[in-house]
C-alpha cells in the first residue's frame, strides 16, 4: 500500500510535540507550522494552579504534613525497608496542591537527599509538569507509596507496602487534591486495590476512596500513567503519557499548553 504521506506528517508531529513537552531539548527534525495555521501566541500562566483555601486551612494541613512526617514516618520501623535506608523520604509540594503524583518508592538520590522524585526520573517529572503541564513543581504535591528506598530500587513487596502506604492514604486525606496521577503499576494497583497492569489502567479515570475501603465514603478522581523511569526506557511512549496528561488539565479546567 501506498503511504499516506499527511498520516505520517501528523503521527510524527504528535510523537515530537510530546517529546518536546515531556524534557526533550531537540527535536530530529524541525516541523513546520501547517499554512492554515494562526500565528501562536504567548501562553499566560495557567489560573488556579492550587485549590482557594484560606490562610487558616492551609496552616492546618501544613502542620498535619509536618506532624505525620517527624511524629511517624521519619522514625518508623514497620517493615525491613527501615533497616538500610538513609533518610524517609515523606514528599514535598504545596498542601494546597490540586494534584499530587504518586511514585512508587525512593531511589538512590531521593534516599541520599530525602526529597522525592529528584534523581533523572525525577528531572523528567518535572518536565512533564512544567513544561507539559504548565504548572510550577512547587504548585503540585510528589510522594511515594513506600517512604524508604527498597534494595537496589526493586518493587516493594506486598508487606513493605501493606506497612507504609496508611501514610500515604493520610497524605490525601489531609491534602485533598481534586486529581491523583498515578505514576506506574505499583503506585496504581495500590491506590486501586487492582492486580490489573498499567497498560490496561492508563489512559481513563478510575475512582480512588479516600476511606481506604472501595466503595465506602467520598473519591477522587485518579489517572495512571506510566512512571517517568520507564518513559526513560521507553521513550516511544512519551505521546501516552501525555495524552493522559492532557485528561488531566481538562479535568481541572486547566489550559493545554502547546510546544515552544
Amino acid at each position: 500500500m501506498p503511504i499516506d504521506l499527511d498520516e505520517l506528517r501528523a503521527a510524527l508531529r504528535i510523537r515530537f510535540e510530546a517529546d518536546l513537552l515531556l524534557g526533550a531539548r531537540a527535536l530530529p527534525i524541525a516541523a513546520a507550522p501547517s499554512a492554515a495555521a494562526a500565528p501562536m501566541k504567548a501562553t499566560p500562566a495557567p489560573p488556579h494552579r492550587v485549590a482557594a483555601i484560606n490562610p487558616q486551612e492551609l496552616a492546618q494541613r501544613s502542620a498535619a504534613l509536618e506532624t505525620l512526617d517527624t511524629s511517624s514516618v521519619r522514625g518508623c520501623t514497620r517493615c525491613r525497608l527501615c533497616e538500610h535506608r538513609s533518610r524517609t523520604v515523606f514528599g514535598q509540594g504545596s498542601p494546597a496542591a490540586r494534584i499530587v503524583f504518586v511514585g512508587e518508592g525512593p531511589g538512590a538520590e531521593e534516599d541520599r537527599t530525602g526529597l522525592a522524585f529528584v534523581g533523572r526520573a525525577g528531572e523528567l517529572l518535572t518536565a512533564m509538569i512544567e513544561r507539559g503541564m504548565g504548572i510550577p513543581r512547587d504548585d503540585v504535591y510528589i510522594c511515594n507509596v513506600v517512604k524508604c528506598r527498597p534494595p537496589d530500587n526493586r518493587t516493594p513487596m506486598p508487606d513493605e507496602i501493606a506497612a507504609c502506604s496508611p501514610y500515604l492514604f493520610e497524605q490525601l486525606r489531609i491534602i485533598q487534591p481534586e486529581v491523583i496521577v498515578a505514576l506506574g503499576a505499583p503506585a496504581a494497583q495500590t491506590l486501586l486495590g487492582t492486580r490489573e497492569g498499567i497498560g490496561r489502567l492508563r489512559g481513563r479515570f478510575h475512582d480512588f476512596y479516600l476511606s481506604g475501603t472501595p466503595m465506602v465514603g467520598p473519591t477522587i478522581p485518579l489517572m495512571p500513567t506510566f512512571h517517568p523511569a520507564y518513559l526513560l526506557r521507553s521513550p516511544g511512549e512519551k505521546a501516552k503519557a501525555w495524552e493522559d496528561l492532557k485528561l488531566v488539565l481538562t479535568r481541572l479546567g486547566l489550559p493545554i499548553p502547546r510546544s515552544r
